[in-house]
């Protein structure tokens, strides 16, 4: 078994045995580079799974619902939203100190930089499309049809997640960052008139949780559903078109990049690759932007919080804990006019 993991995988594997049948090993691999629920690669006999637990320590209320990423795995997965087979959930901490779910392990193309260094120049523009179009199958889905009418509270979402995330931040125990205070304040006074759309959305939409096909530019799936609910789909566009509005020490970002030369689309061009596969949507204004770095900087407090108390899931997080008043003057910049 491999090192590096915090729990008895002695006990893990013995209950994996009971549920699948005994075998002689049971390889377990911390994954790297997530900033939330740990994930750890098994392998039981033939099967290739994914385990995804809460982070060990005292945690906020509502975060980290690793059950609500395994029941919306469970709805999509006879629809066209490419996503995960989830295989169990399992409630009872006792085995491996928080409670955990497994998936089966796609095997495709992860892409940590939205430049998409690792793919040549020519084929680079078809992925971000690809990914565009894997966001509007998601928010074409209706929840009712799925069964996922109650997933969240339809309706004034962005007036509900402003609350929530400010909460959020006023309760972290990190330094005041005055401009996560002033989006706080100008996020409510500028909410754009509530058109009525409710789809699911993932919450955490963006490359780096892509699973893309070996050869096509296609998403094999979309991981990460921690943040998933009912929610507005320009939630999930305004957080991917962060790409063009971070640099790329900032999470990975394009902005400053020449996007002609490295075969990258310009916002706009995602944007309305989006809203032709999901005709009919909202335009996407700069408030959405906004909020999506209101809630991306109140997320790495977050993580700087788990630094200071030693459950970071990320061996990295200590690194990307000051993206916090990165993304909140990136935000400024938006509402200023200077970042569209």
């Amino acid at each position: 078994m491999a090192t590096h993991v915090e729990f008895d995988q002695a006990r893990l594997k013995s209950y994996l045995d009971g549920r699948f049948g005994k075998v002689a090993s049971c390889g377990i691999e911390r994954v790297t580079g997530g900033q939330s629920n740990p994930t750890y690669f098994v392998t039981h006999g033939t099967r290739r799974m994914v385990l995804r637990k809460q982070p060990d320590g005292p945690i906020l209320p509502g975060a980290h619902a690793i059950d609500r990423e395994f029941r919306v795995l469970r709805a999509l997965l006879p629809t066209d939203v490419p996503v995960p087979r989830p295989i169990l959930f399992h409630d009872d901490p006792d085995l491996i100190g928080t409670p955990f779910y497994l998936m089966e392990r796609v095997e495709g193309r992860v892409f940590g930089y939205c430049a998409l260094p690792e793919v040549p120049v020519v084929e680079r523009r078809a992925l971000w499309m690809g990914l565009a179009e894997a966001m509007a199958r998601l928010h074409v889905v209706r929840p009712d049809d799925v069964g996922l009418g109650d997933y969240g509270r339809p309706g004034n979402y962005f007036e509900r997640q402003i609350g929530r995330w400010t909460r959020q931040w006023r309760d972290s125990a990190s330094e005041p960052i005055p401009e996560i205070g002033r989006l706080a304040e100008w996020l409510p006074a500028n909410l754009p008139e509530d058109d009525g759309a409710v789809s699911i959305a993932h919450g955490d939409f963006r490359m780096g949780n892509m699973i893309f096909d070996r050869t096509k530019p296609q998403v094999a799936a979309i991981l990460d559903w921690e943040l998933s609910t009912l929610g507005h789909p320009l939630a999930d566009l305004g957080f991917c078109a962060l790409a063009w509005h971070l640099a790329p020490d900032e999470y990975g970002g394009i902005r400053g990049l020449d996007l002609a030369a490295e075969g990258l689309p310009s916002e706009d061009e995602f944007v309305r690759h989006y809203m032709t596969c999901c005709p009919g949507a909202s335009p996407l204004l700069p408030f959405h932007k906004a909020f999506a770095l209101f809630r991306f900087a109140v997320i790495f407090v977050g993580i700087a919080d788990r630094v200071r108390q030693g459950t970071a899931a990320a061996a990295n997080a200590a690194d990307v804990a000051p993206l916090a008043r990165r993304c909140a003057m990136r935000g400024i910049e938006v509402i200023d006019g200077g970042g569209r």
